[in-house]
């Protein structure tokens, strides 16, 4: 053989060697394409397992476990997922021949029942909407799932309380209690009474400002539902029963609920300076937190304070006599035609006054129609007030708390000290031996041993004369008392008046002036020393008292003289009502004599019906 025989032998070699690589490195690509094709096929738990065509046989135990997993019944696993499952790239990954490497398919394994609530809870984490909490916060609740179970209870909004509502056998059982009557409007509307404050949907910081009490009164029970719906209310309720938040509340929250609105949209009539000073101050520290102030306007003091109060823009509530109130209109210096909400407070009184046609004319200012809310509040119900009901409301809503004719405060206790020579009453003996000796014992000379701060004393008079006569001998006689009269300047009234209520006069000597509607604290005895004209100022007197549900006493001085002899069976018919003794009222006749009208006597007409709407004079 040849030198070249041999290379071409080589070469050939070397060919066939090149050719038998160049196969395998085909048949190693070709299987790599074939492990790396996924299959997908449903195992009919709606839960897809993925398998991968390998001519490498997988071993039988690994088939078994991942069969097994998937056809477990629904007893044995804990929860069947509804969604697909991701794969989870592991550490170890299997490799192929060329040094590539593939994802094999996950085996789960049989998890426990501690594992499986640790996955689902993971599982909600993850599945959850981001809520804000950082990832310190994250990883505490990890750490603390696997201890603590998760409970299912809805959370409570901080800060809310939870209103329950009465049922109708507590309603039922609460106007009964109460003797409260709920005359329905025409329109079917029912009414369900608030028993506590939780079922007042009003601003919060209003809610605040009854704090100090512990649950409504009968007449704001009933008043504050029609009212804070926008509906006419009627009430008829005894002195000291709280009216006056019964409108103030709903008032207030009319306002927060229209802060747009510009100009007086509250007005509030009252019969006496006093009253509205009052009602004015209550409002106020209502609608302060809102930057809602009250302006009072009344008789007495100069106009022109009052006119610089209304031009402030933050003047809303408008609280006020009917003369000052119609002054200032005439002025100019009052516009009326933006009020939605009034209010008549002691209607009774202010028609009793003459105040009719100055009501009559001011409501006329006011805005008309449906466009006007118009509350009505009295101690009682005559034939006038209900006239004038009709007149100036629509399909109004009455609650009354007790009976439509007036009648005393049933906490107050009433003794009565008649007095069998008439004229033994004006004596300096009778005088220092009765008043002198009431007044000692509900004032004692050292306050510091006496617990009770009801230590103060009312003493009523009929004129104004002897208001200024007895003050002046109480004075003689070392105590701290004030007087209160139509006499006194107006600035004068203010400073008796506000004496009185901080204790810094323990005595108070007054006329008729306040005998209505004032809410004086601590006030624990009521001396009438001359008996007043009609019983209604005999209720009001001692309603002095007894506030805020508190018990009270009244001292009544009987003397039968005069008008007196003739209200001796209305005396005894409002004592004996209350429960106490009217046996030293029995010497004087018991008959009842008809009532006159204040201002027109007893020729007054009250049978004569009323036109529900004004007659228009075109001349």
């Amino acid at each position: 053989m040849t030198r070249e025989d041999g290379s071409v032998l080589e070469l050939k070699k070397k060919k066939k060697s090149r050719k038998e690589k160049e196969g395998s490195s085909t048949d190693h690509g070709t299987k790599r394409a074939e492990t790396a094709q996924p299959t997908t096929q449903d195992n009919g738990l709606g839960v897809e397992v993925t398998e991968r065509k390998k001519k490498k046989k997988k071993t039988k135990d690994t088939e078994e476990l991942a069969l097994s997993h998937f056809t477990k019944p629904y007893d044995a696993v804990t929860e069947i997922p509804k969604k697909k499952k991701k794969r989870v790239r592991t550490e170890s990954e299997a490799k192929t021949v060329d040094g590539s490497t593939v994802e094999p398919m996950q085996v789960d394994e049989p998890p426990t029942s501690e594992e499986s609530e640790r996955k689902k809870k993971r599982k909600k984490r993850e599945d959850a909407p981001d809520d804000g909490t950082s990832k310190k916060e994250k990883k505490k609740r990890r750490r603390t799932d696997g201890d603590a179970p998760q409970t299912l209870a809805t959370p409570v909004p901080s800060g809310s309380t939870p209103s329950s509502t009465p049922t109708t056998s507590e309603i039922e059982e609460y106007l009964q209690s109460n003797s409260i009557t709920l005359t329905a409007a025409k329109n079917g509307s029912s009414i369900k009474p608030v028993l506590n404050f939780d079922q007042l949907q009003i601003p919060p910081e209003l809610k605040a400002s009854l704090s100090g009490f512990q649950s409504p009164t009968p007449i704001q029970a009933c008043s504050w539902p029609p009212a804070l719906k926008g509906q006419d209310v009627v009430g008829i309720a005894e002195t000291g029963s709280g009216k006056t938040l019964a409108f103030g509340i709903p008032a207030i929250s009319r306002l927060i609920m229209e802060p747009e609105s510009k100009g007086i949209q509250v007005l509030v009539m009252s019969p006496t300076r006093e009253l509205a000073i009052q009602t004015q101050e209550t409002l106020f520290d209502l609608g302060k937190p809102y930057g809602i102030e009250s302006v009072a306007v009344f008789g007495g003091l100069d106009k022109n304070a009052q006119i610089k109060a209304l031009k402030n823009k933050k003047a809303k509530i408008v609280v006020g006599t009917p003369g000052r109130i119609m002054d200032l209109v005439n002025d100019g210096a009052l516009v009326l035609s933006g009020v939605t909400y009034l209010v008549l407070d002691e209607a009774d009184r202010m028609l009793d006054k003459g105040f009719e046609n100055d009501i009559r004319t001011i409501v006329g200012y006011t805005t008309q129609g449906e466009g006007r809310q118009t509350l009505m509040f009295s101690a009682t119900w005559p034939d006038s007030v209900r006239k004038l009901a009709a007149t100036f409301q629509r399909d109004p809503i009455r609650v009354t708390v007790g009976s439509d004719d007036l009648t005393a405060n049933s906490r107050i206790e009433q003794v009565l000290e008649v007095f069998d020579d008439t004229r033994s009453k004006k004596h300096e003996i009778s005088l220092s031996g009765r008043l002198l000796g009431h007044l000692r014992k509900a004032i004692p000379r050292n306050p510091s041993k006496s617990p009770s701060e009801d230590n103060r004393v009312l003493v009523f008079v009929l004129y104004k004369a002897e208001a200024a006569r007895v003050e002046s001998y109480l004075r003689e006689q070392k105590f701290a008392v004030a007087g209160l009269h139509g006499d006194m300047p107006q600035r004068g009234r203010l400073e008796a008046l506000a004496s009185f209520k901080l204790g810094e006069s323990k005595v108070l000597v007054a006329t008729d002036v306040a005998a209505r509607g004032l809410d004086i604290p601590n006030v624990g005895l009521v001396i009438n020393y001359t008996f007043p004209l009609t019983i209604e100022d005999y209720i009001h007197r001692i309603g002095r008292t007894g506030r805020g549900r508190k018990s009270g006493k009244s001292i009544t001085f009987f003397t039968g003289e005069k008008h007196e002899r003739s209200l001796a069976g209305e005396l005894a018919r409002v004592v004996r009502e209350s429960g106490f003794d009217i046996e030293p009222l029995k010497k004087f006749p018991m008959t009842i004599k008809k009532k006159t009208h204040s201002v027109y006597g007893a020729f007054y007409r009250d049978d004569v019906e009323t036109p529900s709407e004004p007659t228009k004079i075109v001349f």
